[in-house]
């Protein structure tokens, strides 16, 4: 599976696509979005995604700011072929930031494959990411605004080989990609490819503890 991460541009201006399964975008892919103005037709943002999508033959996730009566999310807008598939929010809001934070965790079906959304703070929460793949995500997209600090990268490294799931990362303008391996690759490239490959390793893991008395009784 080929992911194009397009870190810096606007779904508005791309004329053309390297060959690829999702293309990847940042949060200037689709800016700004008001539910009201999307509603009542005086914008279509989430409708360019969905055109690219179907124009291209791929799979588009793009971050986006969304605003909903003065209420604003993160989010990320998923299409696949022509289809909106849904709108996933970030989850956790740190102290006073002035998000609205989601609910539920985005796992979607794009192309065949269950692609895992993560958004900016929701990275540094590791059940989330640990929740996706247990659900058989084969690969885990986080879009973050920009790139704070170098941790995102270690986490997004450590998560793919405690987890065993891919992860490609879009941070400001900056792409990165971290295999099950342990491995990292980064790229500030207008247009950055990413081959994935979607193995999935299992490992039988025993353990021994106290407790759990499991003698069936007939006196309860």
């Amino acid at each position: 599976m080929v992911f194009c991460v397009i870190a810096d541009g606007n779904v508005k201006d791309i004329k053309s696509l390297p060959e690829c399964d999702v293309a990847l975008f940042g949060f200037n892919g689709l800016g700004e979005v008001d539910y009201e103005s999307e509603l009542k037709g005086y914008t279509d943002k989430f409708e360019d995604a969905t055109r690219l999508s179907k124009t291209f033959k791929c799979g588009v996730l793009c971050g986006c700011r969304t605003k909903s009566r003065g209420v604003i999310r993160k989010s990320v807008s998923v299409a696949d072929r022509g289809k909106l598939l849904g709108i996933s929010d970030m989850n956790n809001v740190i102290d006073k930031e002035e998000f609205k934070s989601g609910a539920g965790l985005g796992v979607y079906n794009v192309g065949g494959y269950k692609i895992g959304v993560c958004i900016e703070n929701d990275l540094l929460f590791p059940d989330g990411i640990k929740a996706q793949a247990m659900c058989g995500c084969n690969v885990i997209a986080v879009v973050m605004e920009e790139l704070k600090s170098p941790m995102p990268p270690v986490l997004i490294r450590a998560y793919s080989y405690l987890y065993g799931v891919p992860i490609i990362m879009c941070a400001g303008n900056m792409a990165y990609f971290s295999e099950i391996t342990g491995d990292v690759a980064s790229s500030s490239l207008d247009f950055s490819l990413f081959d994935v490959n979607m193995q999935n390793s299992y490992h039988v893991v025993t353990s021994r503890t106290k407790g759990i008395y499991t003698e069936v009784r007939n006196d309860y």
